[in-house]
């Protein structure tokens, strides 16, 4: 279903809290994919950002679990400073879209985001739904 090759096929974020609220779109396209996916640690941090105890946490865990999760090496937090300082101004590319955009570069990934205007550095990005539509 996703644009991207067969190969690795990284969820940005905003997609995985789409899916999470149980937003049809995303439910739809994660669940089509047939590809191996994964995400960032940054994504990760992010989802546990706003989780609450109970029962929410543990459905967050089951579903974290799922995916292959890009590590930070140091050679790719080199890069994200670089490329914030980049694109920071000019594109809206804030720090933790830049430590994903350099994992994903690293692993030579493609992103799945739904906000592409972030990630100008990348060549294998796409939008994999339009918001609200």
């Amino acid at each position: 279903m996703a644009s991207a090759a067969d190969g690795l096929l990284v969820i940005d974020t905003d997609v995985l809290i789409d899916y999470l609220r149980d937003q049809t779109l995303a439910v739809a396209f994660l669940e089509g994919c047939d590809q191996p996916l994964a995400a960032s640690v940054v994504s990760i941090a992010e989802l546990y950002v706003g989780v609450r105890e109970g029962a929410e946490h543990q459905r967050l865990d089951a579903f974290v679990s799922a995916f292959e999760v890009l590590p930070l090496e140091k050679e790719a937090a080199m890069q994200a400073g670089l490329l914030r300082r980049q694109y920071g101004r000019s594109h809206g590319t804030g720090l933790a879209d830049a430590l994903i955009a350099a994992s994903v570069q690293a692993a030579g990934a493609t992103l799945a985001t739904l906000n592409r205007r972030h990630f100008p550095m990348l060549d294998n990005v796409f939008a994999p739904y339009a918001k609200g539509g």
